[in-house]
């Protein structure tokens, strides 16, 4: 994915901030200051590009130039209100082909967080695999993972519901078991005291930390690469000491989880579960 401009900044926080979250735009590189997401206002237009109908939303913003940004919720312009529409639409055509591949690059990296049929040979994402669920009928039940399927065994394997309700608890409980023993181990390296820590269902961010020390860590952290989860806690427990992106910052990241910038750079793979 090429990030010229076509991704959020990352969010610059100063050392008030509240709540530092870990959302996708600190994950993927660039500088400044946050972009737009989809709170803000726009106006919803659309424009003939390389012989596609592209649709986009037009922000008007304090600014000296027109910017344009490609995420999973497709392409915002933001442009200074003395800009003419006929001037913005010019410098769409003039990058028209880079809009049209980049749109359909985030396209192709929408995954789905939960197999939409739950039945044997759906595929649902584990530990960074996609792996195909086999249905097995049985009086207890139980769920185990190996390098191609996840296993359930159910007494209503038929019951789609019954097994959705089933396997996103076991998914949960994996998620804590996994990261639970991280929080504490990097804890340890910057604090006396363990924080409190708690799953979220968040859209939009991987976890975040209050100002009380509180760390929340987005569930579907079980269904990335361990190593990305891993980058993850550690991002997070740096924010007990530093409640900012700024330097500092990132070298306690960098002392806690050598080598962060890299897995920065791999979770760009996996945003797509968070607007999933």
């Amino acid at each position: 994915m090429t990030r010229r401009g076509a991704r959020l900044a990352q969010e610059d926080s100063s050392g008030e901030t509240a709540i530092a979250h870990l959302r996708l735009e600190d994950l993927v590189g660039g500088r400044g200051n946050r972009g737009p997401t989809r709170r803000d206002e726009g106006h919803p237009r659309r424009i003939a590009l390389s012989g596609h109908d592209v649709d986009y939303r037009l922000v008007r913003a304090r600014r000296q130039s027109i910017g344009m940004q490609i995420d999973l919720s497709g392409l915002t312009v933001r442009a200074p209100r003395w800009v003419t529409i006929r001037e913005i639409e010019e410098a769409l055509s003039e990058r028209a082909d880079w809009v049209v591949s980049t749109l359909a690059e985030w396209r192709g990296r929408r995954r789905d967080v939960l197999p939409r049929e739950w039945k044997s040979g759906a595929r649902i994402l584990y530990a960074g695999r996609e792996l195909a669920l086999a249905m097995y009928p049985a009086r207890k039940k139980t769920i185990t993972a190996d390098l191609f399927h996840l296993t359930v065994v159910h007494p209503s394997p038929q019951d789609e519901r019954q097994i959705a309700t089933f396997v996103g608890r076991w998914l949960k409980d994996q998620a804590l078991r996994l990261l639970e023993p991280q929080v504490v181990a990097f804890a340890s390296r910057v604090t006396t005291t363990p924080p409190p820590l708690k799953l979220s269902n968040a859209r939009g961010e991987w976890g975040s930390c209050t100002h009380r020390g509180h760390i929340r860590l987005n569930w579907r952290l079980v269904q990335l690469p361990p190593e990305l989860a891993t980058y993850i806690v550690a991002h997070e427990i740096a924010h007990l000491i530093e409640m900012n992106h700024s330097p500092r910052f990132w070298a306690l990241v960098e002392t806690l989880f050598p080598g962060h910038a890299a897995a920065r750079r791999a979770l760009d793979e996996w945003t797509a579960l968070l607007e999933a």
